[in-house]
């Protein structure tokens, strides 16, 4: 199978029932309701790109084995110009969605391709389990699938381990096993556009104990089996609020859900992991995960700071702000931090590690610089653009004020900005800006770039016991030559 178009997508959607709820209300036809439909038909115009003459080449390459077509995301790369592709890739869809989902399909499908390259990893539980992810790899990519992931127990006693819950049924865990596979039950949080997507892939972040084996496991399964229910978060927009007046909210909704198993059975050539704690905590670091994942999640998040920055500017202008020396040091300071992204991704690919089957990786010490920076960085271009908009932000008339006679003439005079700026114009930017940093789905936006990549403090302090510090503890070293023996002296 080639890759799917939209109406692919969507009639995926349709063929395959899953039980979804949201604000109480169980869903029948996610494509249609009103909390998802936006979200799915982003989805839809992602996968028409892939088969759009102008864009085939940069979003999609011939697989080897089969002659057909893949996203690029599931290209393995054996050189420079592959991650240039793949970061291509990447910059492409982001653009399409100003980079304000977080969690397009070529997320979890470079996931899926570190994991497949990392067959040997998952071998270690049982050469089973590596020939399983590879086979699962190539079902997802073969058949162009969208998945979501849920890596997160749900935050019950954060003081406690999954075994050690006061309720042992919490949080995901293993319950039985037969010859037809295993039976999970339990909660995962949170599938970022799980409503939507095919299938569901549930993995580990590290930090399981000894005697969490029950919860160490890792599998994958259709997001309409048997057993599974989403409950999803309150939705910012249900298909009723203004385009004008909610330009980014009404199209760019990415629905959060929390994943509950009942008594799902999972066949054992969907299992991935199998009741190994040391085993779960290694998937991270010794798949190289985090080189794959981080390279098209800062690609990602280059586009949305980007965007926001420009926004930032063209407010800036359009009241004639951008005259003001401390204007011009906060927009200075942010476009400075687009150069330090794009530098970081560059020298990722520059200086890519080469692994012993033969494909490249970006390399991952910048990318987790990035990773890290990026938490501050966007909430300070919030910050700024906030600062900008000052009490505009909150002042801005409706659009449907402009088409009232009675105040029409009004709204369009007191509200135009500076050097000819229309009232029309500068509502317009002003509407894009509070979406962005004032309404409920801006505020969802910061604190998705602060945790999407996991606990920024926790970030840190691996960039730091992972650290490769011989060349400045050799200048360490050498400066401290320089201090003669005082009982020499």
């Amino acid at each position: 199978m080639a890759v799917r178009d939209g109406r692919g997508f969507i009639a995926g959607l349709r063929a395959q029932p899953r039980e979804i709820w949201v604000e109480g209300e169980r869903v029948g036809d996610v494509t249609t309701h009103p909390a998802f439909r936006e979200s799915v038909a982003r989805l839809a115009e992602l996968y028409d790109m892939q088969v759009d003459p102008v864009h085939q080449e940069t979003l999609t390459y011939v697989v080897p084995e089969t002659g057909q077509r893949a996203g690029a995301a599931f290209m393995p790369a054996f050189g420079l110009a592959d991650l240039q592709k793949r970061r291509a890739a990447y910059r492409l869809w982001a653009e399409a969605t100003f980079g304000l989902m977080g969690r397009s399909p070529d997320f979890l499908n470079v996931s899926l391709l570190a994991f497949a390259e990392a067959k040997h990893v998952f071998a270690r539980g049982g050469e089973a389990f590596g020939g399983n992810i590879e086979r699962y790899y190539a079902h997802v990519r073969d058949n162009d699938l969208f998945l979501s992931h849920a890596l997160i127990t749900p935050q019950n006693d954060r003081s406690r381990p999954s075994s050690g819950q006061a309720d042992p049924s919490l949080h995901l865990k293993v319950v039985r096993e037969s010859s037809a596979g295993i039976t999970v039950s339990g909660a995962r949080m949170l599938a970022t556009l799980g409503p939507v997507a095919d299938e569901m892939i549930l993995y580990n972040l590290p930090g399981f104990r000894p005697g969490d084996e029950d919860h160490a496991i890792m599998f994958a399964v259709p997001a309409g089996i048997d057993g599974l229910r989403q409950i999803c978060r309150t939705p910012y927009d249900r298909g009723g609020r203004s385009r004008f007046d909610h330009p980014l909210a009404a199209r760019f909704e990415e629905s959060d859900a929390l994943l509950i198993f009942d008594n799902v059975l999972v066949p054992w050539e969907r299992v991935f992991l199998y009741r190994d704690v040391a085993l779960s905590n290694a998937v991270y670091p010794d798949t190289a995960l985090r080189n794959h994942t981080a390279h098209q999640t800062n690609t990602r998040a280059l586009v949305k700071l980007q965007f926001a920055v420009g926004l930032a500017i063209a407010l800036a202008r359009a009241i004639g702000a951008d005259q003001f020396l401390h204007v011009q040091q906060m927009l200075g300071e942010c476009l400075g931090t687009i150069e330090i992204i794009k530098s970081g991704l560059v020298r990722a690919e520059i200086e890519h590690e080469r692994t012993a089957a033969g494909p490249v990786r970006a390399a991952l010490a910048p990318l987790q610089a990035l990773r890290a920076f990026l938490p501050t960085a966007y909430p300070r271009v919030v910050e700024v653009l906030q600062t900008i908009g000052a009490g505009g932000l909150m002042m801005m008339p409706s659009g449907a004020d402009f088409a009232v006679p009675d105040i029409a003439e009004g709204v369009r005079r007191h509200y135009q900005g500076a050097a000819g700026v229309s009232a029309l114009e500068r509502v317009r930017l002003f509407k894009l800006a509070w979406d962005l940093v004032g309404d409920a789905f801006g505020a969802r936006q910061l604190q998705y770039e602060r945790y999407y990549a996991g606990d920024p403090v926790r970030i840190l302090a691996g960039n730091y016991l992972a650290a490769d510090d011989r060349e400045p503890m050799a200048l360490v070293d050498k400066a401290k030559a320089l201090a003669e023996d005082p009982m020499l002296g």
